[in-house]
């Protein structure tokens, strides 16, 4: 199975901080895996986004944050956008 390499933007790097502070690393580090191996894997559920982020999906955390992220399929990146909320 070929396997994706993420990689994450500085506000998806800043958002690393809050989320060890969180206590939602563990749900996180799950998202992750999965993305690792297959980013359009149904479950959990992803969502397309629309909008300034079209092109982009994003996996719930929990009620309030996401991981939101982008596929590039030819070079079996997946590029982490944020790992936060998005109403702030």
């Amino acid at each position: 199975m070929v396997k994706y390499r993420l990689v994450f933007t500085k506000q998806a790097q800043r958002d690393a901080k809050k989320i060890m502070k969180s206590g939602l690393r563990s749900n996180v580090e799950k998202i992750l895996v999965i993305l690792r191996e297959s980013p359009y894997k149904r479950q959990p559920r992803y969502e397309r986004l629309v909008g300034d982020l079209e092109g982009a999906y994003s996996r719930r955390i929990n009620i309030q944050h996401r991981v939101i992220y982008q596929v590039c399929k030819n070079e079996k990146i997946v590029k982490v956008i944020r790992m936060w909320t998005h109403y702030e």
